[in-house]
């Protein structure tokens, strides 16, 4: 990849914030619990409708791994607000990236082992595409981060696909799993490797007209707090 693994690109399509006669509702276009926790930590109401899209068929397809990620958080970010057209709807995908190869979730228990022998005691790189589809306009960016993977043994990974653990994870595993513990360390964003690059999704919603109060910078946790200070978001 020519970009720089740690770096953001965006890309957006925008009425003028102060062009907005109102707020809209936010819509997370995701089923995801973990992204569903990580935006709430922005102190925003919103609802959840999870979109319709065919990830596999997308990455089965192929490409670079940043298009595949936006073009899909598109797509889910589409499909949403074509049927809440009044609202801004968030979407995002993630690709773990290994071997020039895209790893999704994985199938079935073979699949989800496959992968977890890849990427054992290796560097990887966590692709997220993030969209954000409303009256506004559209915006899009992608963050990725280095994740490195601890020397885990085969048994703890038949516990973990014994628990159902890997099935709706990219790469087949979480960075926070208390019992597995796969990750040995990371360069960039860990809400990036969760699901949701938070920092990014706040300078989208800024872009956007939606403003994240001081209380609810405040309160972040210290694992957001450098993202959001490298985002011109905190002191």
């Amino acid at each position: 990849m020519s970009q720089d693994p740690v770096a953001a690109e965006s890309r957006w399509d925008l009425t003028p914030p102060d062009l907005l006669s109102a707020l809209p509702p936010i819509v997370l276009a995701s089923a995801s619990p973990r992204r569903q926790e990580l935006l709430a930590r922005l102190g925003l109401s919103f609802e959840v409708r999870p979109a319709d899209v065919d990830e596999a068929a997308a990455m089965a397809a192929g490409g670079e791994p940043v298009g595949v990620a936006v073009a899909l958080a598109r797509a889910k970010a589409q499909a949403v607000a074509e049927q809440r057209s009044e609202a801004l709807v968030l979407a995002a995908d993630t690709i773990v990236v290994a071997d020039r190869r895209l790893l999704g979730k994985p199938v079935d228990a073979a699949e989800a082992r496959r992968m977890l022998a890849l990427l054992r005691e290796r560097t990887h790189l966590v692709v997220t595409g993030v969209a954000l589809v409303g009256p506004g306009g559209i915006w899009e960016e992608s963050a990725s981060t280095r994740v490195r993977m601890r020397a885990y043994r085969e048994r703890e990974v038949e516990a973990s696909i014994a628990r159902g653990d890997p099935f709706d994870k990219a790469g087949a595993y979480a960075i926070q799993d208390p019992i597995l513990r796969p990750v040995r360390r990371i360069e960039g964003c860990r809400c990036n490797v969760i699901g949701l690059p938070l920092a990014m999704v706040a300078v989208g919603l800024a872009a956007l007209g939606v403003t994240i109060s001081a209380g609810a910078l405040s309160a972040l946790p210290e694992e957001c707090r450098a993202c959001f200070a490298q985002a011109g978001l905190l002191q």
